[in-house]
């Protein structure tokens, strides 16, 4: 099986495979992020602990493996600023990808640098047509970050478990973009940016 790189730049992020020797860094970020994240991220209201930290940044490794999720760190200007991924829970040849930020660094495009950086990476790996970013209704970010690529939103449906964290709704919008898609408006930017 092909994988994914372990270091993609784009913009003014650089994505970094997790390594079990982020431990330190990982534990800060989630505690400097925790208000920010528990509206949005149903395991930030119950903080994992540095064990279950360690176990996730090992099962990154085994998911890795195995092709199931390539997992990120999210860097910009040497800083470690948050978390992403591409997972394969979205059906035969689709990828989901997942974000987030440390609050200090929200607001400058950072979330949509590394969603593009993900999104150009998916594309690469055989067998893969499409890429969606699936968020809650009431998730402005989330949103934003899939219409400002380019994604276009193909249903909305309520989850079954109803909202799973504070501040949605439970209403989940499943935004895809197609590789056909993703080329025509590559070829578009690099058009006008030459």
């Amino acid at each position: 099986m092909e994988e994914p790189a372990e270091i993609l730049r784009c913009e003014r992020v650089e994505l970094r495979r997790w390594r079990v020797d982020d431990l330190d860094a990982l534990e800060r970020m989630i505690r400097e992020s925790l208000e920010h994240l528990v509206p949005w991220m149903p395991w930030a209201s119950d903080p994992p602990d540095r064990q279950q930290l360690a176990d996730f940044l090992a099962r990154n490794q085994e998911q890795w493996q195995t092709g199931e999720a390539y997992a990120y760190a999210i860097t910009s200007d040497g800083a470690m600023v948050g978390s992403c991924g591409l997972y394969r829970r979205v059906g035969a040849g689709g990828l989901d990808i997942g974000y987030w930020l440390h609050p200090h660094w929200t607001g400058r495009g950072l979330a949509t640098a590394a969603a593009a950086a993900l999104v150009r990476q998916g594309f690469r790996l055989p067998g893969v047509d499409r890429v969606e970013i699936r968020h809650d209704a009431a998730n402005p970010a989330s949103a934003a970050v899939a219409r400002r690529l380019g994604f276009v939103e193909v249903g909305r449906a309520p989850v079954s478990a109803g909202p799973i964290a504070p501040a949605e709704v439970g209403i989940e919008v499943v935004c895809r973009m197609t590789a056909d898609r993703w080329k025509a408006g590559t070829a578009v930017r690099t058009r006008r940016a030459g």
